[in-house]
């Protein structure tokens, strides 16, 4: 059986923006904080992952590389939508795992501020006569004929199909969720906006697609985070104070699609994200009852909801009760972005899965200052690309 894997050293940047660092700077920050974290060198790496989608085809890693340390190991260039970095990170642990290597650094950055509201393709002008032109839109354009490749309507229709399916999901209560995340984000210093929002402001801002307002959206912003993973037989090599803080990965999930008999070009993000729950329970050994906090991929309030559902969070229909009871909240049962959110930390696109994974650990670590869930022993993280992928980690307390 192959080794544990464990993160000795992650770091995020602050999110925002940042008109005057670069790609690069952002990425060698959070490279070099993360290896700094971890009390190792990048000549202790045997391999890295890079993750950038924006200039996925530019050699982000190799470049990265130039500013951090060149030392002639592998470099993976990942791009995988809004899950390229927790698919960087995956890896990253899977080199560990296969004995490649003992130290791996898995990398995530973006800058995105100004982008405005990530959209789908270009929609095709129509016209009388159809002409193919590759294989999905071929006879026509998708958009607006069977839903929308657009996300803020992508996410909006996944919101209001719960709705109609089991009820209470109204405007009021997408606003309630996204009232939490900008209220958790007012004790996260690395967030990109840190003010909190009435319920009366997020119903009253300008609607983006029914029922998301502008502040149930996710903010698109600059930003990097990494992490630094060891074999267990690595770890134990480094200080007791390393050992200490090291957090155990307890789950490495990565899903994509499953075929079924549907529609095979319209996302199915409730059937992926539970495949990749499902996956990861059984790896680590833990049920949903066990973790003291989650990370998921709030892109939009209309999300989080279902995402309740699908990580097995509630019983099947039973997110709208769990939110009304409270337990997501930060003093709950089961807190739900803690960091803010997407809503708030922001969304770099390629820098958010680790920075989910970091929010986690900094909790495990008893490290998360203001914000802290008392006790925290086992958190999850979540993300999703739309293309699609999910990625779900369940991260560890090491043993005292």
């Amino acid at each position: 059986m192959a080794e544990n894997v464990w993160i000795v050293g992650i770091h995020m940047t602050k999110f925002g923006k940042h008109p005057e660092l670069d790609t690069l700077d952002l990425g060698a920050q959070a490279a070099r904080g993360a290896l700094a974290d971890a009390g190792l060198r990048m000549r202790d790496v045997g391999v890295l992952a890079a993750g950038n989608l924006m200039n996925a085809a530019a050699g982000f890693g190799q470049q990265l590389q130039k500013q951090i340390g060149q030392t002639g190991i592998p470099v993976f260039n990942v791009a995988n939508a809004c899950a390229t970095g927790a698919t960087a990170l995956r890896v990253a642990i899977m080199a560990v795992r296969a004995g490649e290597t003992d130290t791996g650094l898995a990398v995530g950055v973006e800058k995105l501020s100004g982008a405005g509201l990530l959209a789908g393709g270009r929609r095709v002008a129509g016209g009388d006569t159809w002409a193919p032109q590759g294989r999905f839109g071929a006879v026509a354009a998708l958009d607006g004929r069977i839903g929308t490749e657009t996300m803020p309507g992508v996410f909006a229709q996944i919101g209001m199909e719960y709705d109609h399916k089991y009820g209470g999901a109204d405007f009021e209560l997408f606003a309630r969720i996204s009232e939490k995340n900008h209220a958790h984000s007012t004790l996260n210093p690395l967030a990109s906006y840190q003010k909190r929002f009435t319920l009366e402001q997020i119903m009253g801002d300008v609607m983006i697609a029914y029922p998301n307002t502008r502040p149930m959206c996710s903010a698109n912003c600059d930003g990097g985070a990494a992490a630094v993973v060891v074999s267990e037989s690595k770890l134990r090599t480094l200080p007791l104070e390393q050992q200490r803080r090291a957090v155990k990965i307890s789950a490495s999930v990565l899903t994509s699609d499953p075929w079924q008999e549907a529609c095979q070009v319209l996302p199915d993000v409730n059937t992926l994200t539970r495949h990749a729950a499902e996956q990861a329970y059984e790896q680590a050994g833990v049920g949903p009852d066990d973790l003291d906090l989650v990370e998921l991929h709030d892109c939009f309030a209309t999300a989080e909801l279902v995402h309740y559902d699908n990580l097995k969070l509630c019983p099947p229909g039973g997110a709208v009760d769990l939110f009304n009871s409270g337990a997501t909240w930060r003093d709950g049962s089961i807190p739900v972005n803690v960091s803010g959110g997407l809503e708030s930390k922001g969304h770099p696109v390629s820098a958010t899965g680790i920075a989910n994974i970091w929010e986690v650990a900094t909790h495990l670590r008893g490290e998360a200052g203001d914000r802290q869930i008392a006790g925290a022993q086992v958190g999850l993280a979540h993300v999703i690309g739309l293309g699609s992928a999910c990625a779900v980690h369940i991260l560890e307390k090491a043993a005292a």
